[in-house]
């Protein structure tokens, strides 16, 4: 039995009027996220002294082609944090040399933050790394389950 089961079987008995179909499946997602960030992310991130969450500012500079480039507000929109959690982890991604804030070409008010070369390396030598890790991850389903999870999982978050 795990977690998730554990506590939708105490809520059926101290509370039956409750589904526990929703208390299972929420849980199960929560629990598999914290675990994929925890038990296996977070580790091989540490390698590259990175944490999940600049990894999350470098992968769509890296992503957005030459020349690496977005601004602040594209950056924190990909990764749905505030704007102030963005700016630390800027900070502190342009005191390791793995990006650079740049004015903006087309709004001379306006930055950028760009990928520089250690920053694209960092992230060129990680990303191999990290895509394998995930593919050992899923391993446990089969093709077909991994597709269906993946539709599933898209359905869910359209709808949320």
């Amino acid at each position: 039995m795990d977690r998730a089961e554990a506590a939708s079987e105490q809520w059926a008995r101290e509370r039956p009027d409750l589904p526990t179909l929703p208390v299972e499946t929420v849980g199960r997602l929560l629990d598999a996220a914290a675990r994929v960030i925890r038990d296996h992310m977070n580790p091989l991130l540490a390698e590259a002294d990175l944490q999940v969450g600049e990894f999350d500012v470098l992968t769509p500079l890296r992503r957005a082609g030459e020349p690496y480039m977005l601004s602040p507000t594209q950056l924190y929109e990909s990764a749905m944090i505030s704007s102030g959690g963005m700016t630390s982890r800027l900070d502190r991604l342009e005191r390791a040399g793995l990006i650079e804030r740049r004015p903006d070409p087309n709004d001379r008010r306006g930055r950028q933050v760009a990928l520089t070369v250690a920053g694209k390396r960092a992230i060129d030598d990680l990303i191999g790394p990290m895509v394998a890790l995930e593919e050992r991850m899923l391993s446990v389903l089969t093709p077909a389950e991994q597709t269906t999870l993946n539709l599933l999982l898209k359905k869910l978050l359209t709808g949320l």
